[in-house]
């Protein structure tokens, strides 16, 4: 069975939206960020925040969403993804929406979640018109409305959302807004599962090992488990081992050697 559709929180962090800026102390951070070195990355971010860089504010809210180089503290974060989405930055007034849908630093608030993810969904922001459509699809702050969630979903997903690409492949295998069809199921989940995404690595295993929407095939069953369990997946490191006794040790072989082949 495939596992149902979810939707990732993504935090956000300072390399999500990267945009062309000149030197600086946005720049050192993003480079501090990439090495590891937090704490250096949170005082460069601080310093271009303070001159109202919408990066650096949403960058430095990330570091306070997570604690890293920082103590973790919600409010803060949010003080700080405020100040870059009033500013209009897309990925600002979502993470703002996030907070909102979450209860993270202010009150859990459907209606201002909905109205920060419509701001971003507007500037056509994926991870946004995801977040909408999870919303239509589960009754939250809206109402459960399938369709709305298709058309949301496809939005982000045509933009290359794995997360949003996973939802509407669910949405295909459960025929919920759309006509059921196993064919679309398994071309969205392999959209998804090659960005590496690992439930849809574990759902495309599914599919070929059962033989929905896709050819059965042993081998190919095998390397999408794999490649789910090297994500640290339990669920696909246990069907990896199923499906390994189930194979002759040609085909064991010629799976083992498509994963290791698999770009990372």
């Amino acid at each position: 069975m495939l596992r149902p559709r979810i939707r990732a929180v993504l935090l956000a962090m300072a390399l999500m939206a990267p945009v062309a800026v000149q030197a600086g102390p946005l720049e050192e951070g993003r480079a501090a960020y990439a090495r590891g070195d937090f704490a250096e990355a949170a005082l460069l971010y601080r310093l271009a925040a303070s001159d109202g860089t919408p990066q650096a504010q949403h960058a430095l809210g990330g570091l306070y969403e997570t604690g890293h180089g920082v103590a973790q503290d919600f409010v803060l974060a949010m003080n700080w993804y405020r100040l870059a989405a009033d500013q209009g930055m897309a990925a600002a007034q979502n993470s703002v929406g996030l907070m909102y849908e979450m209860g993270r630093g202010v009150a859990q608030d459907y209606e201002e979640a909905i109205r920060w993810y419509l701001l971003a969904a507007a500037q056509n922001f994926p991870a946004a018109q995801n977040s909408l459509g999870y919303l239509n699809d589960f009754g939250l702050g809206l109402p459960e409305d399938n369709e709305e969630a298709v058309r949301w979903y496809l939005l982000a997903a045509e933009q290359g959302f794995a997360d949003a690409q996973n939802n509407l492949a669910a949405m295909y295998a459960y025929g919920e807004g759309v006509p059921r069809s196993f064919a679309e199921a398994a071309r969205w989940q392999q959209m998804a599962a090659e960005q590496g995404y690992a439930i849809a690595q574990y759902n495309l295993g599914m599919m070929y090992t059962t033989g929905r929407g896709v050819p059965r095939d042993i081998v190919a069953a095998y390397m999408w488990f794999s490649l789910a369990a090297l994500q640290g997946d339990a669920d696909a490191l246990l069907r990896r081992d199923t499906t390994a006794r189930l194979m002759t040790p040609e085909q064991l072989a010629e799976g083992q050697r498509i994963t290791r082949d698999w770009p990372t």
